[in-house]
């Protein structure tokens, strides 16, 4: 068995962990927005802080897929799965700029129940984007490693 058969699990740890961080700042924005009580500007001004929390760190997430690491190593090692990393990364851009929508949005509207509510929503859409594009991106590199990272739903 060559080295290239061989999962990794310092790629793969590092893989797991940031989807972890992915989710737990996902999971912190929609606590925020949860939370009980009107919208204050106090509420918004947090929440639009964690928003840029998980901007700032969604960037730098994709800027290293973008720079190679464990999806290029996924195509070195099933060629056939360039087509699906390609796919993955263009999806980058659109993602950033749906988020960027929920904070324009929370950060020009008003605070008041309406604006929440539709930030809230699309929010959720970014949500469910997201968690889609994770989800292939996982079932990428679990085939391009061979290793049930044990993330099934």
């Amino acid at each position: 068995m060559s080295s290239i058969d061989r999962s990794d699990p310092v790629i793969l740890g590092h893989v797991l962990a940031e989807h972890r961080e992915l989710f737990n700042l996902m999971l912190a924005a929609r606590s925020a927005f949860a939370a009980s009580g009107p919208p204050t500007q106090e509420r918004r001004t947090a929440l639009v802080a964690c928003l840029h929390e998980l901007r700032r760190h969604l960037a730098e997430h994709f800027a290293q897929e973008e720079r190679g690491g464990f999806l290029e190593e996924c195509v070195a090692r099933m060629p056939r799965l360039s087509t699906a990393v390609r796919s993955i990364l263009c999806q980058h851009p659109a993602l950033l700029a749906e988020l960027d929508g929920v904070i324009r949005q929370l950060e020009s509207g008003p605070a008041d129940t309406a604006a929440w509510t539709r930030a809230d929503q699309a929010f959720e859409v970014f949500s469910a984007h997201m968690t889609a594009h994770e989800r292939r991106e996982n079932a990428v590199v679990q085939e391009g490693y061979n290793e049930d990272l044990g993330l099934t739903e």
